[in-house]
């Protein structure tokens, strides 16, 4: 029943014009099978089916379009966009070709830090503890704590708990730890989970937009101006002596208003030649967002009508304040 009624209800809540609401889907990684430790992550089936219900429930377009016809006012009813952050290889193996089959155009904001080989922190720690052996780890010494490894539930709590007390933590303290953490399994980690420049260039060859999203991920809210500034100009740059052309889109990484970035990072961001941001504060964007702190909603369904349902459910609620941060 809602399927059928789904395209009428988006129209409804989102119609278009002086009254358009623009949805931006946000995704990190599109794996190929379920990973027992990312339950949260969309397999290919899974993404499937989110793409399939948003082919069929809402007009996508490139998101660059979308914010300039935000701006104008003459976005169409059910307008919606579907980005990606960090640079993720499965964007261009996995997602890609299911974008392409529905005919949905994507977003990628990549941390350029981690092209050619890089590896994120946070998959350091993942990689790290999914290759550990034994039943339990005791990280005292590295002032992280001890944590059990029975089974995959305890290997996903160690992970997110470990990923907490990092997160926060400044950039170098942050990777000597991880560092020695890895150290301490002797594991050999990945080093293909990110795009290489060739991936980034295949992107832009199937009109994949690619948008920035600084150089080493950092939380901006802990750097000093001088550091959050030379981070989104430098990932900028360096994108753009890669493709040749104008890097328009950005995203904040983390992305949560006045706790991740503040608006003087708004405003570097406009000041460095972006001309719109995407936070990661849910909602949906209409007229009076701030096109430096767009909003955007992260899905997690994997049955089809929920999917559809949290949709409809993030149409209704009200854009975010645009002075917010």
């Amino acid at each position: 029943m809602l399927n059928t009624i789904f395209p009428l209800l988006t129209k409804l809540t989102s119609p278009g014009g002086q009254r358009g609401r623009l949805t931006i889907l946000m995704y990190h990684r599109v794996v190929e099978r379920t990973d027992p430790l990312f339950p949260y992550v969309p397999s290919a089936t899974v993404f499937d089916r989110h793409m399939e219900a948003v082919a069929h429930g809402f007009h996508c377009l490139p998101l660059s379009e979308a914010i300039e016809r935000l701006n104008k006012r003459s976005l169409p009813p059910s307008a919606a966009c579907v980005t990606f952050d960090d640079g993720y290889r499965d964007n261009i193996t996995v997602a890609a070709p299911i974008l392409a089959r529905h005919k949905i155009p994507g977003t990628i904001f990549v941390a350029t830090g981690f092209l050619d080989g890089g590896r994120m922190w946070n998959d350091s720690v993942i990689e790290a503890i999914r290759c550990a052996n034994g039943p339990a780890i005791d990280l005292t010494q590295l002032g992280l704590g001890k944590y059990i490894l029975a089974d995959d539930e305890s290997r996903i709590s160690t992970i997110n708990g470990l990923i907490d007390k990092l997160k926060y933590l400044p950039f170098a303290e942050r990777s000597e730890k991880v560092q020695a953490l890895c150290d301490i399994f002797g594991v050999s980690l990945p080093n293909d989970l990110m795009m290489s420049s060739n991936d980034v260039r295949s992107a832009r060859e199937l009109n994949i937009e690619i948008g920035g999203h600084t150089q080493n991920h950092p939380i901006l809210a802990r750097l000093s101006d001088a550091e959050a500034r030379a981070e989104i100009g430098d990932g900028k740059d360096q994108l753009e002596s890669l493709l040749k052309e104008k890097i328009t889109l950005f995203a904040y990484p983390n992305g949560r208003p006045d706790q991740d970035y503040h608006l003087r990072h708004a405003a570097m961001v406009k000041e460095l030649g972006y001309r719109a941001a995407c936070s990661t504060a849910s909602g949906v964007a209409d007229s009076t967002s701030d096109l430096f702190q767009l909003p955007r909603y992260a899905p997690w369904d994997t049955q089809k009508s929920k999917f559809q349902a949290r949709l409809l459910q993030n149409l209704l609620r009200p854009a975010p304040n645009p002075a917010y941060a």
